[in-house]
Parts: C-alpha cells; structure tokens; sequence
C-alpha cells in the first residue's frame, strides 16, 4: 500500500521540476530580452568602415537608452512606429549604430553631421558648415578589409568645433568619395560617416545610406567587451590564443 502511494507521488514531481525548469528558462529569456532591449545590446564589427577606432573582429556594447527608443530597438523592428520614445539627441562624434532607411543591414558609423548642418567633403578634408574640420597627419599604416586586401593609408587627427577629436584614415584624398557635392541635413535625421574614409559606404551615398532619421537610431557605441583579429570565429576557442586582441578589450571606444 506504502509502495503504491510512493510510486503515485513520482509523475508529479517530475511535472513539478519541469514545470520549473520552463519558469527558469523563461524568466532567463525575458531578462535577457529586457536587458537587450532596453540597457544594453552587444555587436560585431565585421568591415572595416570604421578602422582604427574600430577594428574588424571587434566586439562592442551598445547603450540603448542613450537615444531613446524607436522601431529597431526591439528585435525583428516587431513594433512599426516612427519617431523615438523618450527622444535624446546625438552628439556630433559619436558612433552610433543604426538602419538606413534603404537597408535592411544594421550599419555602425560615426555622426558627424545634426539637423541643418552643411557638410561637404574636398580632396578628402570635411567641410563643416562652410570650415574645414582640423586634421594632423599621425603616420603611415597598412589598413587590412574582411577580404583580407590591404593597402597603405595615412592616418589623422581629426578635430570637431567641440574639441573632440579621433583617428581617420584616407588611402589619399582623391578617391571615389574625397570630392563630394555639398549636403544638407534634414530636420530630425543626421549625416554619418565612417572613420576609414576611402573604404566607408555611408551618408555621403544617398542612394544607399544617405541621411539617417531620428526614429532610426539603435544606440551609442561605448566599450569594446573582446576583440579577435583575421576575422576569426569565437566559437573556434583554439585559435583564441594566437588572435585575441588583449589591448583592445575592456575598452571605450572614444579612447
């Protein structure tokens, strides 16, 4: 009588601990979706529109309260609104990760152009609002794609109104996109650029990127997290100690 009260007792443990290892992972889901949504989502550099400052195989976290929050904050872009909730606006200079308005890829480029602004770019120096941005050489360097091509660049200090300044770098200053018309910046949208000028698809193609809305904007680029070079996979841990990128961790990406 005993045995068959114990063996009555079992499916309903059993039910019971599956029942709470789906809470469990449920609860994991939602934090982590919450967490992404709202705080902070990580991403991959898989070009080099933004070499130096951020290299091929760099890991990276956004903030994604730092502009507020619109339709690609949340995954798949589920809830079609314009526009941005609890709106903040960017800072000229910050690297921002955002859709292009005719693309379905999520780009990463620095914003160097605010609503009104008139920028235009002459032999590879960047106008802003009618002043050329100040550039001091830094030296000579070998700039290296996801392909794996390379190519000699030069690289500059480059310095905003504000006092900022960052790493660019030019194969030289008469390729496809050193010499442009001028552009000026709608109202509620901003002007993108990539820092690896000459290998950069961004605001000055309006065909492909052009001017970024507000209600576009994902997040602000803060730190870089892990980085690993010749766009090696992170799954392949083997290869880890040959190819992590130690110095490039734990990281702001305005350093």
């Amino acid at each position: 009588m005993s045995k068959s009260k114990q063996d009555s007792k079992k499916p309903t443990s059993l039910s019971s601990e599956i029942w709470e290892t789906i809470v469990i992972i449920f609860q994991a889901l939602l934090i982590a979706l919450v967490f992404r949504t709202f705080l902070f989502q990580p991403f991959f550099i898989p070009t080099a529109s933004m070499q130096s400052s951020l290299m091929i195989g760099d890991y990276i976290l956004t903030s994604k309260y730092s502009y507020g929050y619109g339709r690609y904050s949340f995954p798949l872009g589920i809830f079609p609104f314009n526009g941005l909730i609890f709106e903040r606006a960017p800072k000229r200079g910050d690297i921002a990760v955002f859709r292009p308005v005719p693309q379905t890829d999520v780009y990463i480029k620095r914003v160097v152009g605010l609503p009104g602004d008139i920028l235009q770019v002459k032999q590879g120096v960047l106008y802003l609002n009618g002043t050329a941005l100040k550039r001091e050489e830094i030296g000579q360097s070998i700039d290296k794609d996801s392909m794996g091509r390379t190519v000699e660049v030069t690289q500059y200090r480059e310095f905003l109104p504000s006092g900022m300044s960052y790493t660019i770098q030019e194969i030289s200053d008469n390729q496809y996109l050193d010499n442009t018309a001028q552009f000026i910046v709608p109202a509620g949208h901003y002007f993108m650029m990539g820092d690896n000028r000459d290998r950069s698809g961004d605001s000055r193609i309006l065909s492909s990127v052009g001017y970024v809305p507000a209600g576009n904007l994902i997040g602000k680029a803060q730190v870089r997290f892990f980085s690993l070079k010749d766009n090696v996979s992170p799954w392949k841990i083997w290869l880890w100690p040959q190819n992590l990128r130690l110095d490039r961790m734990f990281e702001s990406v305005y350093q």
